[in-house]
């Protein structure tokens, strides 16, 4: 059977006080695991095996919105019109939950790629599609995508989707409304961002504390959590610089595990959130959160060390 269309991907979870909310901007299926820079590729494949995943793998795009009754956060905006018909579904997704785009009060960017920052700015008339907020991003994000030498000695694509794409979603904002930050410190009450770069040179994390719950949205900390667990130093040919990258997965999944951090993750399959611990075979391991059930306020999932 075919042509049938999926639920809208909407999960709620909440994190002490605060309602996080999934929004599944769409996925991509990938048809060749060079994605990964692995050369041994029969690796990737045992790693997909083990966990029953398809190869080559299709990756979940996600964005998370959190709300706290005072303000309406996204962590990511989606992708706007440029990654293909499986994607750009994060602005129905807010009509849905009856959010105009003047309730965003703030975007955190995870870092200046396009599944994760081109749903900020109208490509067609330079408008900004979040009028209200304010755009929290690493400085580095900004001053690489603007900079031409380091355009110059793109490829093609890389120029169109990644350097002016990245141009045209930020510059409406660039004036002011852009917080440019560097180090790790509170960017808003109860949310701390973590600079993890290597994967783009601001590449940032977002810890949230709220009550006795600590939430990480870690952006492409990790891609392919079936891989890039078993083995933090695989990385992927999107990365600015992949040995940097994989120093900052490591100290990223070790504090998961040492703070036992409840993980939002961009591409983890949806809805996205999950729990990380010591590896039985490889070095961490993955645990899928169970699904739950937002209608029971009592009740929170197991966060116990197993």
């Amino acid at each position: 059977m075919t042509g049938f269309q999926q639920v809208p991907a909407i999960y709620h979870r909440l994190v002490g006080d605060v309602l996080v909310t999934a929004l599944c901007d769409g996925y991509m299926a990938y048809d060749t695991l060079d994605i990964m820079r692995e050369p041994d590729q029969a690796r990737i494949e045992a790693f997909l095996a083990e966990e029953k995943r398809v190869s080559p793998p299709v990756v979940s795009i996600n964005a998370f919105l959190l709300r706290d009754g005072k303000r309406a956060i996204l962590v990511d905006c989606g992708s706007g019109d440029i990654m293909g018909p499986t994607c750009g579904r994060l602005p129905g997704l807010l009509e849905q939950l009856g959010l105009a785009p003047t309730d965003i009060t703030d975007v955190l960017l995870t870092h200046v790629h396009p599944d994760h920052s081109n749903g900020l700015t109208d490509p067609s008339t330079g408008r900004k599609l979040f009028p209200a907020a304010t755009v929290h991003v690493h400085r580095a994000e900004i001053t690489h995508w603007f900079d031409d030498e380091q355009k110059a000695k793109a490829t093609e694509r890389q120029k169109r989707v990644y350097f002016d794409a990245g141009r045209i979603q930020l510059t409406p904002y660039l004036n002011d409304s852009v917080d440019a930050f560097e180090t790790e410190h509170e960017v808003l009450p109860s949310i701390t961002a973590v600079p993890s770069v290597g994967h783009t040179p601001g590449h940032t994390c977002y810890i949230l504390r709220s009550g006795s719950e600590n939430m990480i949205v870690w952006g492409d900390t990790v891609h392919v959590p079936e891989v890039q667990l078993a083995d933090p130093d695989i990385g992927m040919i999107f990365d600015s610089d992949t040995p940097a990258a994989a120093r900052s997965r490591r100290r990223i999944l070790q504090r998961c595990v040492d703070e036992d951090l409840l993980v939002a993750g961009m591409h983890i399959h949806f809805p996205g959130f999950a729990r990380i611990r010591p590896g039985y075979r490889g070095e961490f391991r993955f645990i899928q959160e169970q699904w739950f059930h937002a209608e029971n306020h009592g009740h929170r999932p197991e966060t116990r060390r197993s």
